[in-house]
């Protein structure tokens, strides 16, 4: 296998994540994994984002159990200008709490959501919707609706759009928790009435 080949064939397509994950185990199944670590943290320098999301996919697998590549997706990663890698980013952070266990993540959860950048918080927010689809979640709403709605009033409209959308999919389910949660809002807040707009659409 050529990761020359394979980094051509994945730049040729523009859309999706599938042909990114689909490589990234060739990657993974061939080499140690310190080798990929090391592939990894090259290939997130090239130019093409598609190679930086494979990147990704790489490091959100190893990062499972390996804690210098966590560190590098929340410290690097979590820089990248680009939007689709922000979403790879997301769809590895999950990834990471499904394997260690969604319970046993809430120290690593609320340690992203506590960051500055906004950009870690949003891979928990988004990573992980549907929450209430999620082991743990699922049988304690109200601490992933408190979790997600400690940033409604974000500066970044980007994050603030991730809070409103991962409420509003709760309140297909629980609707009556996030109409006590957003009653509490001060809706004065233009920042606070954006969330809302979106946390709430289904309530009414």
């Amino acid at each position: 296998m050529h990761i020359d080949k394979i980094l051509h064939d994945i730049a040729a397509i523009e859309h999706g994540f599938q042909h990114i994950l689909d490589r990234a185990n060739e990657i993974l199944s061939t080499y140690s994994k310190e080798q990929c670590f090391e592939l990894a943290l090259e290939l997130f320098k090239h130019e093409a984002y598609q190679t930086r999301m494979l990147a990704t996919t790489i490091l959100g697998r190893l990062a499972a159990t390996n804690n210098d590549a966590l560190c590098f997706l929340k410290e690097q990663v979590s820089t990248d200008k680009n939007w689709r890698v922000q979403e790879m980013l997301a769809k590895v952070f999950d990834k990471v709490c499904e394997h260690r266990g969604y319970k046993v993540s809430l120290p690593l959860i609320e340690e992203w959501l506590n960051d500055n950048n906004p950009n870690v918080i949003r891979a928990v927010t988004e990573g992980l919707r549907i929450w209430t689809n999620r082991p743990f979640f699922k049988e304690n709403p109200s601490v992933a609706i408190a979790l997600i709605a400690k940033h409604k009033e974000s500066e970044s409209e980007y994050l603030r759009k991730s809070i409103g959308n991962a409420l509003r999919d709760i309140s297909k389910k629980h609707a009556e928790l996030i109409r006590q949660e957003v009653q509490q809002w001060d809706l004065s807040n233009p920042r606070i009435l954006f969330t809302y707009k979106l946390a709430a659409k289904l309530l009414n």
